[in-house]
Order: structure tokens, then C-alpha cells, then sequence
């Protein structure tokens, strides 16, 4: 169902919902001066074509990026974190074309500042060479490090930074079913390291057992650690016999107290934008430690 490469699904629904949210955290966190460091598992290549490879072929920004900017086109209202995720989207664009999407490593690069760090992680064996070269174009490039290793066990190595302030996104393919349970190991170790760091967790909402049961599995880690959690799902369509990914979600571990508000006036634009044949829904919820 799913293809390891990111760029097969670069600029779908489940893009614009992760990095939506990226973004909030990172310019919340760096309304203090201190360090942050950044933290993202799963890096892919960095910046994806959308007129051809991989996200030519998969058409999914069509369903998402390309869709959301037509709704815009309409006249159709959206809210400050909507334009502020599709501003820093252009960015690697010319004019109005839309010939590039970048992934969560070009987002968070282009958004650190001077002492800011950013580590990443990729095991795919050609992503990694096209993360580095795409990286080392960036005039940032000198405070990013790439990891070419796992980073579920490479993870608490890291924690916590030097600063003490810390974003770690985890997004894994979960093509690998044991990808679920090294992220709960992963997150028990990271709260026992680092529990006041802000962790923001990506997944498919998929009919197996494993994905459902994910935001309750998050939910329990979190409340055991005592720490608050926020916890958003966004779906496009409620087609049962298709394969394609209709739905995926956010769990926020820590998550800034402006957060709920920033997806509670985003999510149901998006839902309006994106929904397909009125299968379009969503959720958020978030517990208070």
C-alpha cells in the first residue's frame, strides 16, 4: 500500500496536517532565545518534484496541496496557520508555480535560526545520498547533521540536548508492522531521558489492528509520564474499498498550549478544501496533564 520513498505521497493530505503543525511547534518553541534542537526520524530526500519521479507518478498533491490552493482560489477564507505552512511552501517555488514540495527537513531548515540545531535520520540507501546533497545546497547546512543509522535506537543518544529544549518528530513509513512497537520503546526511553521535550508523532489511520490502537498506545505513555497530550486526525474520504491513504493523524506529546486552537480553526478549512464525496471529517482532542 505504501512505498518507502516520500516522495510518492509529497504535498498529499497527510503532508499538509504534519507539516502544519511542524510549523507551529517550531515558532512556538523559538519564541524563547535558548537553543532548540530538532530532531526529525524519518527525513526521506529533503525536497520533492512534483512534475516528475516518484510524486508525478502518485498524483496524491493533487489531492492535496493542488486541491487546497484551488479552494483558495475561490475566495474560500483560510486561517493565519494555513497561509503561514503555504508561504513557507512557495518558498521553494518561482511566482504562483507549485513545481516543488518541500519535506520536513527543507521546512525545518529554512526556519532555524542562528543557534539552532537539526539532526537527521534516513536508512533508505539512495534517499540518504539525495538528502545530503540537497541539504548541502542549503546556507544552513552547517548546523544540520545527517544520520545514515536507525534512529529509534540512535533517538535516546541524542536526548536530552545540550539546551534542554528539543522538538523530535517521528514519522516512519510503517510498512514494517514492528515499526509500532519501536515507537513506543523509543518514546518510553525519550520521557525517561527528556520529558519536558515536545514530541510530534505521525501515522496512517489504517484498518489494522496496530494503527488503531496507536493514539491509545500514545495516549497511555504519555499519562504514565504525566505529561499532556493533543491528539488531531484529519480525513479526506471514507471510501472502504480503496487503498489509498484517506486519513492520518498527529500525537503531540507536550504539545505548546496555543496548539489546540491553531488546528481547531485549521482543521475544519482543510476538512471543507480537501474532503472528497463528503467523507471528510476530523478530530481533536487533548488531555491536560
Amino acid at each position: 500500500m505504501f512505498s518507502y520513498r516520500h516522495a510518492f505521497h509529497a504535498g498529499s493530505h497527510a503532508d499538509i496536517l504534519k507539516h502544519l503543525t511542524l510549523i507551529h511547534l517550531v515558532e512556538y518553541l523559538q519564541e524563547k532565545p535558548g537553543a532548540l534542537t530538532i530532531v526529525d526520524t524519518h527525513a526521506g530526500a529533503g525536497i520533492y518534484s512534483l512534475k516528475d519521479g516518484f510524486a508525478a507518478v502518485s498524483k496524491e498533491a493533487e489531492g492535496g496541496i493542488v486541491r487546497l490552493l484551488e479552494f483558495i482560489k475561490q475566495g474560500k477564507p483560510i486561517s493565519e496557520g494555513i497561509q503561514r505552512y503555504l508561504e513557507i511552501v512557495q518558498t521553494e517555488n518561482t511566482g504562483d508555480q507549485l513545481d516543488a514540495y518541500p519535506g520536513s527537513p527543507f521546512i525545518l531548515a529554512r526556519l532555524l535560526r542562528p543557534q539552532d540545531r537539526l539532526k537527521l535520520f534516513e536508512l533508505h540507501p539512495k534517499e540518504i545520498d539525495i538528502l545530503r546533497h540537497n541539504i548541502g545546497e542549503l546556507k544552513q547546512a552547517k548546523q544540520i547533521d545527517i544520520y545514515a543509522e536507525d534512529s529509534f535506537t540512535r533517538l535516546k543518544g541524542l536526548l536530552p540536548p545540550p539546551s534542554r529544549r528539543g522538538l523530535v518528530l517521528i514519522d516512519p513509513s510503517y510498512e514494517d508492522k514492528q515499526d509500532y512497537r519501536y515507537l513506543e520503546e523509543a518514546m518510553e526511553e525519550a520521557l525517561q531521558r527528556f520529558a519536558t521535550g515536545c514530541y510530534a508523532i505521525w501515522y496512517p489511520t489504517l484498518s489494522r489492528r496496530e494503527s488503531a490502537a496507536l493514539p491509545d498506545r500514545m495516549k497511555k505513555i504519555a499519562v504514565n509520564h504525566k505529561r499532556s497530550w493533543l491528539h488531531a486526525e484529519l480525513r479526506v474520504e471514507n471510501a472502504p474499498g480503496e487503498r489509498r491513504l484517506q486519513s492520518s493523524g498527529m500525537f503531540i506529546i507536550n504539545p505548546p498550549w496555543t496548539l489546540e486552537k491553531h488546528l481547531a480553526e485549521a482543521l475544519p478549512i482543510l476538512s471543507k478544501a480537501l474532503g472528497i464525496d463528503g467523507g471528510a471529517q476530523f478530530l481533536l482532542k487533548s488531555f491536560e496533564a
